[in-house]
């Protein structure tokens, strides 16, 4: 007489998935940030100009020719590209980031001063965001047609608008004409309000916008009806089934969201004067400060590869139907 197994996965199984898995996202992101580091070398070397003033201070250190071809000899800018490249993709993989050519300090030294400040405003901004997008999402589907239409116009309007814009509008307003916030951002808590708002809002439609129909979804799936069915209130079903599925589209997105605000930052650090890796992103752009350009690009994508790993993280914890497939 045959019996049958009991249905349950085996352990070995998903010790493979689990390394599986693993494995694919350390890959996935050593990929990444080899195609960020490759295009953010090519990419610095097509800007008109010779990355040696730089070195030397700048186009106005009037450097002779002597120290400028010292300088070019010293930093392998003399080697053919290729050799360029081979070079600097080695020194990168020991974890090397070099020495920034304008700040003449090591590239992991400034990184490491001005990441939590530029850490801290994006996670501001997301909490922010993600509190205005549930708050969106509720007035859409409890707030009848009016409710909707309104939530549906502010979510719209709010993921148009450009950083730069509302910055401006957002100092004149509180700064200038009222007087509340300061137009500087500083370490007080009224110093971060205006950037915070700023990254948040726009992040905030768009999120509000993936939410609102995943709400709308789970307010009529059948676990919703039977949940009314069983007596439970409207309140009930939103806050015990509703919001859990409404936030899986957010929290796949949180990835990309940090990655956006971190680009925000750029603007907004730069229009508040607040110190961080935006601004000093821009100011080494602008001065071809070739291994701080690298530095901020690689950190910011290993920032988003950790995020993107949580975030599957999370989903699976919310949604454990998504780690069985």
């Amino acid at each position: 007489m045959s019996r049958t197994a009991p249905s349950h996965p085996e352990p070995t199984r998903l010790v493979r998935i689990s390394i599986r898995w693993i494995l694919g996202k350390i890959l996935g992101g050593i990929f990444v940030l080899w195609a960020v580091a490759t295009a953010i070398f090519f990419g610095l070397r097509m800007i008109p100009g010779d990355p040696v003033e730089a070195i030397m201070g700048g186009p106005g250190s009037q450097a002779s020719p002597e120290a400028l071809a010292a300088a070019r000899a010293q930093y392998g800018l003399d080697l053919p590209l290729a050799v360029q490249y081979i070079r600097q993709m080695g020194q990168l993989a020991t974890g090397d980031l070099g020495t920034s050519y304008a700040l003449k300090s090591p590239v992991a030294e400034v990184l490491g001063e001005l990441l939590p400040a530029t850490l801290i405003l994006a996670a501001l901004a997301l909490l922010v965001a993600w509190v205005m997008a549930l708050v969106l999402a509720v007035l859409s589907s409890r707030g009848g047609v009016v409710g909707s239409a309104l939530a549906s116009g502010l979510e719209i309007a709010s993921a148009a608008v450009p950083h730069f814009w509302l910055a401006s509008v957002l100092i004149m307003v509180f700064s200038s004409m009222l007087g509340w916030l300061p137009p500087v951002s500083s370490n007080s808590p009224a110093g971060q309000i205006l950037p915070v708002i700023t990254l948040a809002l726009p992040l905030a439609g768009f999120l509000g916008q993936v939410m609102r129909d995943t709400m709308a979804q789970a307010q009529r799936s059948e676990f919703a009806l039977s949940a009314r069915a069983r007596g439970e209130s409207e309140t009930g079903v939103l806050l015990r089934h509703s919001l859990r599925h409404a936030a899986l589209p957010g929290i796949a997105l949180s990835g990309w969201a940090l990655g956006s605000l971190l680009s925000g930052a750029v603007v907004v650090e730069s229009i508040f004067a607040r110190p961080g890796i935006g601004r000093s992103l821009l100011s080494a752009v602008t001065s071809r400060d070739i291994p701080l350009v690298t530095g901020v690009a690689l950190l910011s994508a290993t920032v988003y590869i950790v995020i993107m790993a949580l975030s599957d993280v999370l989903e699976r914890i919310v949604d454990p139907r998504i780690g069985r497939s």
